[in-house]
């Protein structure tokens, strides 16, 4: 079951990169506007930030709120494990110089 997880992950974070999308979330990760957090979501980092910035936010983590729930009934598991699955993998891929919302709320750049 963990081997089928993965790989629905992996799946995920490869969906996640659509072209039509591509430009606009690496972007904002370029700029230092949005991170990766341990929640499998996406996190706006200056806080309120740009309506722009809040409605590619909320695009992402709706889609990969649905794809979140999806594998978690497809493998039996509740939806916390695998967003804390997917917020891990995030972090671990997460590019150098990009950023990543730590456990105590503080956000920093991945080396």
């Amino acid at each position: 079951m963990r081997i089928t997880l993965c790989n629905a992950l992996l799946g995920l974070l490869l969906l996640l990169v659509l072209p039509a999308w591509a430009l606009s979330l690496e972007a904002a990760k370029d700029q230092g506007l949005v991170g990766e957090q341990a929640s499998g979501y996406l996190g706006i980092i200056t806080a309120p930030g740009s309506r722009e910035v809040r409605e590619l936010v909320e695009s992402v983590n709706l889609r990969r709120r649905d794809e979140y729930e999806r594998i978690a009934a497809r493998n039996g598991v509740p939806l916390e494990q695998v967003e804390q699955l997917a917020g891990k993998r995030a972090i671990e891929r997460t590019r150098s110089g990009h950023w990543v919302r730590l456990p105590n709320g503080r956000w920093q750049q991945a080396p």
